[in-house]
């Protein structure tokens, strides 16, 4: 029974890992769809925080939107530690190397259970200084009761999207799914339970987050030392300690880690922009509207994500013409379906405002989001360019150029602009939305075009040195 049950688990191993390393256009379709599923779910259980704390007034949606920016940051990491195990276990697997993968997903466990203490204790330490310095003003004592506990926990966040990448990076994308939806599902009935039926207002909805994502960590776990059922295997005989692997996972972790930490700086620069043009009620609008972009953003970040795997095995194993189908491919479906759900969201953004205006203490809020959903529209038809360019370059281990690219869109075009708009044209929030989408554009587009010229250029090179060995092995 046992061997029957393994030949089983074997056989659905060997699938994924052809699946992979095959068509990248099926591949990213298959890979996709559980993905995007998954960062659904993710949002939807974000969303209920900022559904629910709508109830609650103002004052505290603007403190779940001060500490959004801080919590991207969070995300980030663990985001970024799984793209970088993501990245170097589907090298691994596209050069055939057993041993590396194995040895590539303990060290990103390890350093998963380093760094996250580390932040831990930095956030918690800091947290009321960095909120005072976002200008959180009337909000403050309520972000500082919601950031405690959500930052307390950190590392069941951390840690559920570093080991998700692990089971992501050899084709396994249903389990991160099923874990994504029973924390969903959980944070959504435990959210008005904690928040009204205990009274606890933001705070509960903080412990609802927690209590989420220590179950999604749970499963996981069981998944890969218990069950073991998975290509990697996370036994001690497999770990042997290399500065090289770290460097490794580092170098596109770090960098994926520091986009989002640069997005989130962008945010609390947002932020900062609002309160001087409009206040903490232009801070809730943000807030609000801008959960409903990332929920949009959710199809063309989990192609995106889905290319990392393809283009990594497609670069271990040195077929660099699959790397430019996925380039070209992610992007193309991603903007297809972008644009799709940004006419959806132009007819019925005064429906959805309405979502988040539902008590009388937010009503006034409605006309103002709709005309930000709006707006974003724009953004998101453009915003798959990037998602793919970042995530090829990832998925290639050239984690630095990725943050690059990433600083260029959201430093020089998106704060630049939004500045502009906002401050020297005299336009005010309605100047800080469109810079965003205007710089948004322009970062977009320099990314696509960088990633498809370095993908020539790497196809130039092993052609060249493909043909120079022919010619040396036939004599000439």
């Amino acid at each position: 029974m046992n061997n029957s049950n393994n030949e089983i688990s074997l056989g659905g191993v060997d699938k994924r890992v052809s699946m992979i390393t095959g068509d990248p256009k099926k591949a990213i379709r298959a890979l996709s769809i559980p993905m995007i599923i998954s960062m659904l779910l993710m949002m939807a259980y974000n969303l209920a925080d900022s559904i629910w704390v709508a109830g609650l007034g103002p004052n505290s949606l603007a403190a779940l939107g001060f500490i959004t920016p801080l919590f991207m940051m969070v995300i980030g990491l663990g985001n970024g530690l799984g793209a970088g195990a993501n990245s170097l276990i589907s090298r691994c697997i596209g050069a055939n190397n057993k041993k590396g993968s194995d040895n590539a997903a303990i060290h990103s466990l390890i350093l998963t259970l380093i760094l996250s203490s580390m932040l831990t204790v930095f956030v918690l330490i800091f947290l009321k200084d960095i909120l005072l310095a976002m200008g959180a003003g009337e909000s403050l004592n309520l972000a500082i009761q919601y950031g405690q506990i959500v930052f307390g926990g950190l590392i069941f966040l951390i840690f559920s999207s570093v080991a998700s990448g692990i089971l992501r990076a050899e084709g396994d994308v249903k389990r991160p799914m099923y874990a994504m939806a029973a924390t969903a599902i959980i944070n959504i009935i435990l959210d008005p339970i904690f928040i009204y039926y205990f009274g606890l207002g933001v705070s509960g909805a903080a412990i609802a987050t927690i209590i989420s994502a220590t179950i999604s960590s749970a499963l996981i776990l069981y998944w890969l030392l218990l069950k073991r059922d998975t290509y990697v295997s996370l036994s001690r005989k497999d770990f042997h300690a290399s500065w090289n692997v770290i460097k490794d996972i580092l170098g596109v972790g770090l960098p994926a880690s520091a986009e989002f930490f640069v997005m989130s700086i962008l945010g609390i620069f947002v932020n900062i922009m609002l309160v001087m043009t409009g206040g903490t009620d232009a801070v809730a609008v943000y807030t609000a509207g801008w959960r409903v972009v990332m929920i949009a953003m959710i199809p063309a970040i989990g192609i995106g994500t889905a290319a990392i795997t393809i283009a990594g095995a497609a670069y271990g194993s040195r077929k660099y013409d699959n790397i430019s189908i996925a380039l070209n491919y992610s992007s193309k479906l991603a903007i297809g379906i972008a644009s799709i759900t940004g006419l959806i969201i132009y007819v019925f953004a005064s429906s959805i405002a309405s979502i988040f205006a539902y008590s009388p203490e937010s009503a006034f809020m409605a006309p103002s989001i709709a005309a930000f959903l709006q707006v974003m529209c724009l953004f998101l038809i453009v915003v798959p360019l990037g998602i793919s360019a970042s995530s090829v370059f990832q998925g290639m281990g050239k984690g630095l150029t990725s943050l690059i690219l990433t600083v260029i869109r959201e430093v020089l075009f998106i704060s630049v602009f939004a500045y502009l708009m906002a401050f020297t044209l005299g336009l005010g929030v309605y100047g800080i939305w469109w810079g965003i989408v205007i710089g948004g554009a322009f970062g977009c587009g320099i990314a696509y075009l960088w990633a498809s010229r370095y993908i020539k250029g790497l196809k130039r090179s092993y052609y060249k040195q493909d043909n120079y060995k022919s010619r040396i092995s036939s004599g000439e």
